[in-house]
């Protein structure tokens, strides 16, 4: 019981610490520059102790449990040798943990409601709801691809650099081909696919299937899944921006 608790505590106060920088930052412009009070204090001190509290949960949750089984879940596949299953969990994982991403969530959504009052949409709500499912099941999608391909990268060995090169070339052909109202979106989508959600679990996997490969060496080949997870986005989304 000791061992959780104290467990927590640290996990309270590194959260503390991290956000202690922006603590310092708000301070100083609102009260050395703004020269005011703190609007709402109790409010505002009641939000931050919920920050605290919930990137400490949120941490602790991660590495007692996310990191774990994500870890886990690929020494299983490595052990079972089947390349087809491992690669369909690896686009599983990217798909699910993307379709859930609150960010993804709220840029898809704050994109229909722009492309709406655009004009590039019809202003109703179906048609709202159908351009935003359709942005997060594309980002979805490409960032399962993207998945895929980063294990392969791990299991074959290929050299990141060139396939991250070639990646960020298509990206910038495509951009100049884009329409010029998808191209933010793209770029923005990019972004938010690595989040809260998929960091963890695939990085964990990376991780824990360059961990039980002979030759293959965690630092070296354990890491990059994100990079791609979140270079296929911009490519597609501008790729489904071309087509509708």
């Amino acid at each position: 019981m000791k061992q959780p608790l104290l467990a927590l505590a640290k996990a309270t106060l590194s959260s503390l610490r991290d956000l202690a920088p922006l603590i310092m930052v708000v301070a100083f412009f609102q009260f050395a520059v703004l020269r005011q009070p703190l609007p709402n204090l109790y409010d505002l001190g009641v939000g931050m102790l919920f920050v605290v509290l919930g990137l400490t949960f949120f941490i602790y949750g991660l590495e007692m449990g996310l990191f774990p089984i994500g870890q886990s879940l690929a020494n299983a596949f490595a052990r079972k040798g089947s390349v087809f299953w491992l690669l369909c969990f690896s686009f599983a994982l990217g798909f699910g943990t993307t379709v859930a991403e609150p960010a993804l969530i709220a840029v898809s959504a704050e994109a229909a409601e722009v492309a709406a009052s655009g004009g590039m949409i019809e202003d109703t709500s179906e048609a709202r709801q159908s351009y935003a499912s359709g942005l997060r099941y594309v980002v979805a999608f490409s960032v399962g691809l993207a998945i895929v391909l980063g294990v392969l990268r791990i299991l074959k060995g290929w050299p990141i650099h060139l396939m991250i090169i070639i990646g960020y070339g298509l990206v910038v052909c495509m951009t100049v081909i884009a329409p010029k109202e998808i191209i933010g979106i793209a770029y923005d989508s990019g972004g938010v696919t690595t989040s809260t959600i998929t960091v963890p679990l695939v990085t964990a996997l990376g991780v824990g299937l360059a961990s039980c490969l002979k030759g293959r060496n965690p630092m070296l080949d354990g890491f990059g899944l994100i990079a791609f997870a979140s270079l296929s986005p911009m490519i597609f989304v501008m790729a489904y921006g071309m087509i509708i």
